[in-house]
């Protein structure tokens, strides 16, 4: 039997009271230091820094829009109107931005004027630009799993099967693709020229349904945030031996590797960013938990000035059952609640 709450005001004011950023949940240098209340109308999903235009993309929904801030100030700085989208990339070197939304809308990074829109399959979620060959891999959990769009002219060039639903991607910019594939507990291996599977990594029984994907570039290691169990499992990006696994929080959405530090990041849903520190190629470490705020399951790295963002907003209780997959929130957003949450040192 469901208890109600006589006062149901105050109810709520104790349940959001909960979700606001508390000091660190172990020792360690990182802390939330600023939060930036944003506002406005509309769910979120995932970010991009652009931090050679100095730019912060946010897709919104309901409604559809692309919200953009100055990445130094978190100041707003634009918009881009009927994008429905899940996920941003911008490619500095065309100085065109893309979204994964249905169309993939294209546009003109300096002055945010919509260039084209793009007739896409499937259902348009993650998104990853690689620099490899200009391109933008639009990633999508029916078929086809995987459109390719040339980043340049932003023609389709390809379509890629990668047999189950794909979550985060990440890129060794030299010809290799990574990407989550959660149904399937692997990591699908794209050779970026050709444009097929060239090889799959398990992820099991270390880890499973991953949704977060990370890699260190020099040493060619990848670090992938799963949820069942909840581990970061860290893998070889020549071979997919297992090096290692951590526990992480519950329901990681998003991880990224930070070269400046030899630390990865992963972002989970339950309102903990977990770091994990790469001591050497084959040595790794829980470094510290960071308590942020439920619902902050996406966040972007600004190498420039070494901060975290994570975006997040209040979320009342559920009014039905708990949805698949969802922790931490699930019930609807409180109006005007959506924050901006910097991590530093």
């Amino acid at each position: 039997m469901r208890k109600s709450c006589p006062l149901w005001g105050a109810c709520v004011l104790i349940f959001l009271a909960a979700g606001l950023p508390q000091r660190a949940a172990a020792e360690g240098p990182y802390k939330v230091s600023k939060v930036v209340k944003i506002g406005g109308e509309g769910t979120f999903d995932t970010a991009f820094a652009d931090v050679d235009g100095r730019r912060f993309y946010i897709p919104r929904k309901n409604p559809g829009r692309i919200t953009v801030f100055n990445l130094d100030t978190l100041e707003p700085a634009g918009e881009i109107p009927d994008a429905a989208a899940n996920g941003v990339v911008v490619d500095s070197k065309s100085g065109h931005g893309f979204a994964s939304s249905q169309p993939v809308v294209m546009w003109d990074a300096k002055t945010l004027k919509t260039i084209k829109t793009i007739e896409v399959q499937g259902r348009p979620d993650a998104i990853l630009f690689d620099p490899f060959m200009e391109r933008v891999f639009i990633f999508s959990h029916v078929a086809p799993n995987a459109t390719v769009i040339d980043a340049v002219n932003g023609s389709v060039l390809s379509t890629i099967d990668l047999g189950g639903e794909p979550e985060q991607a990440a890129t060794d910019r030299k010809g290799r693709v990574y990407v989550d594939v959660r149904d399937r507990n692997d990591i699908a291996v794209i050779d970026a020229k050709a444009l097929t599977v060239a090889a799959r990594y398990s992820v099991a029984p270390k880890g499973g349904r991953c949704s977060g994907l990370a890699i260190d570039v020099k040493n060619e290691i990848l670090f992938a945030g799963c949820r069942a169990p909840q581990m970061m499992v860290i893998l070889s990006a020549t071979d997919g031996k297992i090096l290692d696994a951590l526990p992480i929080g519950s329901t990681a959405d998003s991880a990224i590797f930070n070269p400046q530090t030899n630390e990865a990041y992963s972002a989970q849903i339950d309102g903990t960013l977990t770091i994990i520190k790469e001591t050497s190629p084959t040595s790794f470490a829980k470094e510290q938990t960071v308590q942020t705020k439920d619902s902050a399951k996406q966040m972007v790295w600004d190498s420039k000035t070494n901060r975290i963002l994570l975006i997040a907003a209040d979320f009342l209780p559920p009014t039905g059952p708990p949805r698949a997959g969802v922790a931490g929130y699930g019930g609807k957003m409180v109006p005007d609640s959506f924050s901006i949450l910097v991590v530093t040192k």
